[in-house]
């Protein structure tokens, strides 16, 4: 078996590097298609070609870096865009972990090793769309019509970078096996001291959009008893959401009342409505189904017990995701190898790429530790011998297939 000695300096300072690309005091603010993304996307492609790697660019702007020859070959990559306001590492330190195993591995006359980079896996349009689309969940067509939160079609975001190749398909078929490397996002590593996750399954995710409608009113001089406030409703609804949750979930399962918004959001005005989202994530389907029957349920009985409309919108639901058997123990064997006693199987509850890879191919993935279980955030940070770390074991790994 080939060893791929990985270069830390030049990891370290490529993930420095991109980190400078909508730099934000520690993080990094860079939505996919904004100026700082298709700068990042350019400087990617100059190191991806500087590597021996061809760049390719797909119609959706996923970036790849394809080793010389025919046969297929491995895939390892991530996504380099970030939340409004993101960490310097979430997806980043997938992509750079790929360029380094893949350029790596050209140099020792290693496996073939490909690299790439989602495009807007932070969701500006929809969920992960650049790897659903290149996976077949979404048609190019779909995508173009998506529009943000300003009202700008992707059609119009994804304009023709100067200094990259003009779009042209990358098929699947041209990968074996996709491998992703990540920070956990949670404090279960960093909490344990350990180093390693290996990771089982991808959490499924269940949303909806509720609205509770009741009667918009004057503050001072509506008793309380005559009062249709959805403000209350939704105060009692989080209440007993939580008590009925409690009673059929486990450690991992999380939900999340994520969005509120009150109408017309007054101090001296009885609010008229309430909008709301719920999102509850789990890897087993029963229970993610009778969580769903739970978060219906409890909303009509509140909305009925005090007189409100009840609306419901906007279910979405995102299937769990099983790691590939083979690859798991592949990258569990590479883990006791290089960071003995310090790793652990578990499950990501955060959704990644990998998940839509795994419908084209077979999939498994890696997390190091992020500080504090810090994500989504400016603060979020990793032990740079940590980050060293998790790119050992890929490459061994990688060697290994």
């Amino acid at each position: 078996m080939t060893t791929i000695r990985i270069d830390s300096e030049r990891l370290l300072a490529d993930l420095d590097k991109l980190r400078t690309f909508g730099r934000c005091g520690t993080g990094v603010v860079r939505p996919a298609y904004s100026e700082a993304e298709l700068d990042a996307r350019r400087w990617l492609a100059e190191r991806i070609a500087e590597a021996g790697l061809e760049v390719a660019v797909d119609p959706v702007g996923n970036l790849f870096g394809l080793p010389p020859g025919d046969d297929a070959c491995i895939l390892i990559g991530s996504h380099s865009d970030s939340q409004p306001e993101g960490g310097w590492l979430d997806g980043a330190y997938g992509v750079i972990a790929g360029l380094e195993v893949a350029r790596a591995s050209l140099e020792a006359d290693g496996p073939r090793i490909a690299v790439v980079s989602f495009q807007d896996e932070e969701g500006r349009f929809t969920t992960l769309t650049g790897s659903s689309v290149w996976a077949g969940q979404l048609t190019l067509a779909q995508a173009q019509r998506l529009t943000d939160d300003e009202g700008i079609s992707l059609a119009e975001a994804c304009r023709q970078p100067e200094g990259l190749p003009a779009p042209a398909d990358v098929a699947p078929e041209r990968f074996r096996s996709f491998l992703e490397i990540h920070i956990e996002q949670g404090p279960v590593l960093d909490t344990a001291g350990e180093r390693i996750g290996v990771v089982e399954n991808i959490v499924g995710i269940r949303s909806e959009r509720l609205r509770f409608t009741g009667q918009q009113n004057h503050a001072g001089t509506t008793p309380m008893h005559l009062r249709r406030d959805p403000v209350q409703g939704l105060v009692r609804y989080v209440n007993d959401l939580n008590a009925r949750f409690a009673e059929i979930v486990t450690p991992a399962t999380v939900w999340t009342v994520g969005h509120v918004a009150v109408h017309p959001n007054a101090p001296s005005i009885v609010p008229g409505q309430v909008d709301c989202t719920v999102q509850w994530r789990d890897a087993d389907t029963t229970r993610l189904d009778r969580m769903t029957e739970i978060v219906r349920e409890t909303a009509s009985e509140i909305a009925s017990s005090i007189g409100l409309e009840l609306e419901r919108s906007g279910y979405a639901t995102i299937a769990p995701t099983h790691c590939d058997p083979a690859l798991v123990e592949t990258l569990a064997e590479a883990a006791e190898a290089v960071a003995p006693g310090a790793w652990r199987r578990m499950p990501s509850g955060a959704l990644h790429d990998a998940a839509n890879a795994s419908y084209r191919m077979p999939m498994a993935m890696l997390f190091v530790p992020s500080k504090r279980g810090i994500s989504h955030s400016f603060e979020e940070d990793t032990e740079r011998a940590d980050l060293v770390l998790g790119v050992e074991v890929l490459a061994k790994a990688a060697a290994s297939l």
